[in-house]
């Protein structure tokens, strides 16, 4: 979760995934409403900055104070700011909500004050906060527990100041002293005053990383660092850099000295929760699984099933445990869990059945590049799976995907550090990534023009999608029956390219890892006319667009590799040429075999057997791309070809034969999702 406040990030807690399932379901009494009280004797608020008369769009901060303290018990979150109302827009700032776990302990609400010329307007003297006893995501399947307060500020008017301060306590059970986080002023905050403050009681300072410009900033003094920015520039991140090069005006601290510290931390939990009671009936679950599947892999395979189909997913947050898993039994009982949950019930029926597991704490929001650069914090990831050890081989097993997904040699998503929780301790694994073997899309489009130039073509088109959009397709059109999928296609998609949808097939494949999507109906072709029966198609999928040069502004690095989101895309199309057409009258554009930026560029054609082929291949072969290739690179994009891919019919050419430079297979002619496919041109038979 993130708490923002008008220009400062103050990122104290991870995503929902890592939450808990602690028996009881009532919130702390003493946390259930917003208190008021004093500002804390370790707060200190800065001096309000003048408002100039030139202030400029929505709101002037005269000051804005974000300070986290350290003390016995976690962590306390003080906010309090002072802010001129410079436009319409920025009226609703009086629209004040708190949102807080009551495990912690209530909100502490120092003052809400309306400075208007001379007079200072007390809001709370008659009005107050109404807490909202609601589950925000209740739509996802969560239930965090928390509480959130509103208060809608009456009468407040462009030109007040509006004066706010409050305390929250953001304190994990789990955790308790033993915690981490950041304090991060935004890139583009609005114009004034803000104070970030770090402090910490007795000599127990924690571990303090800063980005080079908070390096600058900072006001180091006994338990406390400071840092204040007057009117604090706009930052641009260097364009198009790896993501861990993104990290500026960032403030890291933490109380674990090392990974190995959060990973003997969380492990005992786990081994905890995946303790099975003597009668549990998963142990005759464990021993059903071993009688019916013969191999240890099938063994795993089964059990991943039973956890991801028969335990559904609803994150639970209650009584302010963010990290601690529900006992094995418990999930069972329930029959849901959340990721946490999940795994401890999987490792319980992996070790009756004798497979060798841990745990793995992951990021599933993609913020792991650079983590080895990082502070040590719990707090950097948001969701735990499995790696089982099968037979002198490792498999990951995510008890949160649906039953479609098998142990595989790499996880789904595409993970680059992970923290397995080991009762000695493990530190950050790094997962080597590797360009992809298989397409994440295959799109096949066959047109079937056998009749004539003039008459409507018999049109096929094959999506198959993998990794997590193929999943989600998993999600969505496996609870939907035959006639539902053909209707629903049949009112979205006829009109542009379809005449007819005549049948919609689709399966997910489970040995392929791939959802698989089948659309066929007729559709009218757009062919060009060249003049005297002269033809020519642009055929879908066929170009490229040229890529864009690598710059970046002369301020910024220009050293620093660019970034390449990894991808593998191919496009495959087949014409079955009009039956009075010769090979031989058939042309079509260049091939393209080509590497720039880091990515492959590919398109074959092929004629033969009655059918125009193409298949044309695009894939990431570098994550990054240092500083020298790509101004290589740039001066290579002006000779690049994104020309379509033009097939052309011309029937006074002579009909000699048209051989392709390697043969090209058509979408009928093998299974494209099998392994290996020609996508690439090191795929392709030569």
């Amino acid at each position: 979760m993130a708490t923002r406040i008008k220009g400062v990030d103050v990122r104290l807690a991870i995503t929902v995934c890592l939450a808990t399932m602690l028996a009881g379901g009532t919130a702390h009494a003493a946390g259930d409403q917003v208190q008021r009280g004093p500002v804390p004797k370790w707060a200190v608020q800065s001096e309000p900055m003048p408002v100039p008369d030139d202030a400029a769009g929505a709101v002037f901060m005269r000051r804005q104070d974000t300070e986290v303290h350290l003390d016995e018990k976690g962590q306390v979150l003080f906010n309090a700011y002072r802010a001129r109302i410079l436009h319409p827009n920025a009226l609703q700032l009086g629209n004040v909500s708190i949102a807080w776990n009551p495990a912690a302990g209530a909100p502490v609400v120092h003052g809400i004050r309306i400075y208007r010329g001379d007079e200072v307007i007390d809001v709370l003297k008659n009005a107050s906060f109404e807490v909202l006893r609601r589950e925000d995501q209740l739509e996802a399947a969560q239930l965090d527990g928390n509480l959130t307060a509103v208060l809608r500020i009456p009468d407040l008017r462009v030109g007040d100041e509006l004066e706010f301060g409050a305390t929250i306590r953001s304190s994990d059970p789990t955790l308790g002293r033993n915690d981490a986080g950041l304090l991060v002023l935004a890139a583009e905050p609005a114009p004034g005053r803000f104070h970030l403050r770090l402090s910490w009681e007795g000599a127990d300072k924690p571990a303090v990383k800063m980005s080079p410009d908070m390096e600058k900033a900072a006001r180091p003094d006994a338990q406390v660092i400071d840092y204040l920015f007057d009117n604090p520039a706009a930052l641009t991140p260097p364009k198009d850099a790896p993501p861990r090069y993104l990290w500026q005006r960032v403030v890291e601290f933490s109380r674990f000295s090392d990974w190995q510290g959060i990973s003997r931390r969380f492990a005992p939990l786990f081994a905890t929760a995946s303790k099975l009671d003597a009668k549990s009936p998963l142990r005759q679950e464990a021993a059903r699984i071993a009688a019916a599947s013969a191999s240890p892999l099938d063994r795993a395979s089964a059990a991943l099933k039973l956890v991801q189909q028969d335990i559904r997913y609803i994150y639970v947050g209650l009584d302010g445990g963010n990290f601690t898993p529900a006992a094995a039994d418990e999930t069972w009982r329930r029959r849901y869990g959340d990721c946490k949950g999940k795994t401890a019930l999987l490792l319980a029926l992996l070790r009756e059945m004798g497979i060798e597991a841990q745990p793995v704490l992951v990021n599933n929001g993609g913020g792991d590049d650079g983590l080895d650069q990082r502070l040590p914090s719990p707090r950097m990831f948001d969701h735990v799976l499995v790696q089982a050890r099968i037979e002198g081989k490792s498999y990951w097993l995510d008890g949160t995907l649906p039953a479609v997904v098998l142990p595989g040699a790499d996880p789904v998503m595409p993970y680059e550090w992970v923290l397995p929780l080991t009762t000695e301790g493990s530190t950050l694994q790094h997962l080597d990534w590797k360009p992809a073997a298989r397409p994440d899309q295959v799109t096949l489009f066959e047109i079937d023009a056998r009749a004539g130039f003039d008459k409507p073509a018999r049109i096929t088109n094959t999506v198959i999608r993998r990794g997590i959009e193929g999943l989600q397709q998993e999600v969505q059109f496996s609870a939907l029956t035959p006639a539902q999928m053909l209707s629903g296609f049949r009112q979205q998609a006829i009109g542009d390219t379809w005449q007819t949808i005549d049948d919609v097939k689709w399966h997910y494949d489970r040995k392929a890892q791939a959802s698989v999507l089948t659309i066929s109906g007729t559709g009218t072709v757009d062919w060009d006319d060249g003049g005297d029966g002269a033809k020519s198609l642009a055929l879908p999928g066929g170009g490229f667009n040229p890529p864009e040069k690598r710059l970046r502004a002369a301020e910024q690095d220009q050293s620093l590799p660019y970034y390449n989101k990894p991808d593998f895309d191919c496009r495959v199309t087949t014409v079955r040429l009009p039956e009075k057409t010769r090979p031989g009258q058939w042309t079509h554009k260049d091939d393209i075999d080509n590497r720039m930026f880091g990515r492959s560029y590919y398109r074959a054609f092929d004629v033969r057997d009655g059918a125009l082929r193409m298949v044309r291949g695009l894939r990431v072969e570098q994550k990054e791309v240092d500083a020298a290739r790509a101004l290589h690179d740039n001066g290579r994009v002006a000779s690049f070809d994104n020309s379509m891919a033009w097939i052309t019919y011309d029937p006074a050419a002579a009909d000699t034969d048209n051989k392709a430079g390697r043969p090209v297979p058509a979408t009928y002619d093998i299974d494209w999702t099998a392994d290996g496919v020609p996508c690439l041109a090191s795929m392709a038979a030569k």
